[in-house]
């Protein structure tokens, strides 16, 4: 084959099993193995919480205490990125590349999605009902309308439905 299909793909990944899947879903279905396409993991770290001065009994928080939730969210973060990474291992002209970054997941993802010039994201989501998703706000819906590319939003099946439906 002499086209060269690349394409820059940004697949936001955290904690939970649905981005898991997801990545998962991506690497099957959507990036093909002898594509030059680039794979951007993207991890976003939450908003550095603003600690009062005095913790619930009057005494300050330390900054060590700080320091110490601080490096626990890094190595959170990486964490994820590594389970990510090892997910992509067995891709061949795949280029895979990875991102740290802070903030609400909903901005963070569309404005990389942006910067990068991707040309498609590729998100989770949880299937919250529409009470939680009011309260929560739902990332993979956001990403829908906001950005300026094209979002796939990838739903884990219930795990009951996973053993009986088969896909192709």
């Amino acid at each position: 084959m002499t086209t060269t299909n690349e394409r820059k793909i940004l697949v936001a990944v955290d904690e939970g099993e649905e981005s898991t899947y997801a990545l998962s879903w991506c690497l099957k279905n959507v990036v093909a193995e002898d594509s030059k396409d680039t794979l951007v993991l993207l991890y976003v770290k939450p908003p550095q919480v603003v600690y009062t001065a005095l913790d619930g009994s009057g005494y300050l928080f330390s900054p060590d205490i700080i320091a110490t939730m601080d490096n626990y969210r890094n190595q959170v973060a990486e964490s994820v990125i590594e389970k990510a990474k090892k997910l992509c291992k067995d891709l061949q002209d795949v280029k895979v590349e990875t991102r740290v970054e802070q903030g609400d997941p909903r901005d963070v993802i569309c404005s990389a999605a942006e910067k990068m010039g991707v040309d498609m994201v590729v998100v989770g989501s949880h299937g919250y009902g529409m009470i939680k998703r009011a309260f929560l706000g739902s990332v993979s819906n956001h990403c829908a309308q906001n950005a300026k590319c094209p979002v796939l939003i990838v739903k884990k099946p219930k795990t009951s439905a996973a053993t009986t439906s088969t896909s192709s």
